[in-house]
């Protein structure tokens, strides 16, 4: 773990398909200092599937890093946390937030939100089970809740089983009638919802999640709460977090993006070695250049990917050239 072990004011949210360990090495080095997390894994896929491909990750390189757990059993979530805690994870957080389908028909994710006392018996079995934090992520509420009291029931008895750190989604899940896409979108924002929750729970850690894209809204969050957790606007405009890492750390920061294109090259020709696909780490990448001139094209060029007899430093620096030749001459990459 490094200097950030403690330090938990800026976060980049687990995103399914997204926040792996390629995009997770790549945020990296961008931001030294936030805390990254896994995509979900279900607990059960971890006790009975395949470990080190669900669970490794590069060492020392994503500390601090967080494993975020599915699941309701309270014995299957204490092993899954104990293997997690052994491939060297720096935090247990479990899902109370996800409203999709699939968390739906196992009775975990957003539905947790029903059960707070199921969810304090999890929290006690990992608790009991490692010696990391374990932490919940969650909504402000659900369905037809009313927001304040519902998760102020939600929070205390948890809270209670010694859960100390708490990432609220400043919406409500509509577990009927939304998808998972929607879900993110249409339940209007209640940051205040979230403020209100830090107020009564002081002895809590509370951190801030939805909708946050700029540094000023950072800003304005953290005069009112522990830490901000930055979803979708981390992964399509990953050269945002140069931005926070200065404006909140006070930092220093990578001078342009053509060096962070570069520094992943020794990464991508040692995962090709190892046989991962050029494009399952490239596909991560695609937002370096957002809203930038060149940036078109740079997606293009690593969306289709490598050529016949190309290595994957050849491609970056295809890649790399043709953006360069549209910058405007007093412009860098």
């Amino acid at each position: 773990m490094n200097k950030t072990d403690t330090d938990r004011r800026l976060s980049i949210a687990p995103m399914m398909d997204w926040t792996d360990r390629h995009d997770r090495y790549f945020l990296r080095l961008i931001s030294p200092n936030a805390w990254l997390y896994s995509e979900m894994v279900t607990a059960p896929a971890i006790i009975h599937g395949d470990r080190h491909k669900l669970l490794s990750f590069n060492r020392p390189e994503e500390h601090p890093i967080a494993l975020q757990l599915g699941g309701a059993d309270a014995d299957q979530l204490a092993e899954a946390a104990r293997i997690g805690a052994d491939f060297g994870y720096d935090e247990i957080n479990l899902n109370c937030g996800c409203p999709s389908d699939r968390v739906q028909s196992g009775q975990f994710g957003a539905c947790l939100m029903h059960s707070p006392n199921t969810v304090a018996k999890a929290v006690s079995a990992m608790r009991h089970a490692v010696n990391l934090p374990v932490t919940i992520k969650c909504r402000i509420g659900i369905d037809d809740s009313e927001d304040y009291p519902f998760l102020r029931d939600f929070i205390d008895p948890i809270a209670d089983a010694g859960c100390k750190i708490f990432i609220v989604h400043a919406r409500k899940a509509w577990l009927k009638g939304l998808s998972p896409k929607e879900n993110r979108d249409i339940p209007p924002l209640c940051y205040d919802v979230v403020y209100r929750l830090k107020q009564d729970r002081q002895d809590l850690t509370i951190i801030i999640n939805g909708g946050i894209t700029t540094l000023a809204a950072c800003h304005d969050h953290l005069n009112h709460v522990d830490g901000v957790m930055i979803g979708r606007e981390a992964y399509h405009n990953p050269w945002f977090l140069t931005e926070l890492e200065q404006g909140i750390f006070n930092g220093p920061i990578a001078e342009n993006r053509a060096d962070i294109a570069r520094a992943m090259i020794p990464y991508l020709e040692e995962m090709a070695a190892q046989g991962t696909p050029v494009r399952a780490i490239t596909r991560h990448m695609l937002g370096l250049y957002n809203a930038r001139r060149g940036g078109r094209l740079w997606r293009r060029i690593l969306t289709e990917g490598i050529r016949p007899g190309e290595t994957p430093t050849a491609l970056m620096e295809r890649a790399l050239d043709a953006v360069n030749v549209l910058l405007d001459h007093n412009e860098t990459a």
